[in-house]
């Protein structure tokens, strides 16, 4: 028996990276899993590899309170319940304060902050009714923790996640919902890997263990959170870095 056995899961920014890991965990440990991602064609072709009896993707914009309840749904009605749910999705619009547009501030602090409220709202909402109840996993970041250069729109949105993490952990408990989150430090993805090499040689020289993470690494904290492994833990962060900026 897996440690997923039976559950349903949906797995927001799941088209690639560490939410496609997240979703290949999952479903080694027994669960049938949903996939959202603006790219359609992208997330079908990582459903597909998952196989149809137990993944299929749906398109979903999480800045869209209509479309996260879509996809919420969607799980429900083929799988009959919605037992874990995984904030995921995330962007990137790098700047300076002094350059940066208010637009690209709005537009992340939207996919990540309120992307991660959206599913978190409704997600509990589903989670409350069930005997059963369920947990949430949301994704925040280092960045959210110490701020980063260039990232004053991305670090608020990481920090706010925390705060809504432990806010809404307190307020769903009651009713067997929990709520956790991730912070990932520097991990190997190919947006990471598209970063300057001077960039990404500074970030290495802050990591005691002397490597960037893994993918898997995080999915494997995630699974964790998702199973009766982490069962009396809520409003709980997790850092996985390799002890940067411990």
């Amino acid at each position: 028996m897996g440690l997923l056995e039976g559950r349903t899961a949906v797995i927001t920014g799941a088209a690639k990276g560490i939410g496609l890991a997240i979703a290949t965990k999952f479903v080694a440990e027994g669960a049938r899993v949903v996939l959202g991602d603006l790219d359609l064609a992208a997330v079908e072709a990582a459903a597909d590899g998952l196989g149809e009896e137990v993944a299929f993707a749906v398109a979903c914009d999480v800045t869209k309170l209509d479309q996260i309840e879509a996809l919420l749904r969607a799980a429900v009605e083929r799988w009959g319940s919605l037992d874990v749910l995984v904030n995921n999705a995330g962007i990137t619009r790098d700047a300076t304060m002094r350059t940066m547009t208010e637009a690209d501030f709005d537009l992340v602090i939207d996919v990540h902050l309120k992307g991660c409220w959206n599913g978190t709202k409704l997600a509990s909402a589903i989670m409350r009714e069930q005997e059963s109840g369920g947990t949430i996993v949301n994704m925040s970041s280092l960045s959210g923790k110490v701020g980063m250069v260039g990232q004053t729109n991305y670090s608020a949105a990481k920090a706010g996640i925390i705060g809504l993490t432990k806010a809404a952990a307190k307020e769903v408990a009651f009713k067997g919902v929990r709520v956790n989150a991730i912070q990932p430090g520097l991990i190997r993805t190919a947006m990471t890997e598209a970063m300057p090499q001077k960039a990404w040689d500074q970030k290495m020289r802050e990591i005691p263990m002397g490597r960037a993470g893994e993918p898997e690494e995080i999915a494997n904290v995630a699974l964790f959170y998702a199973s009766d492994l982490s069962s009396y833990m809520t409003g709980t962060v997790a850092e996985v870095t390799g002890g940067r900026l411990i």
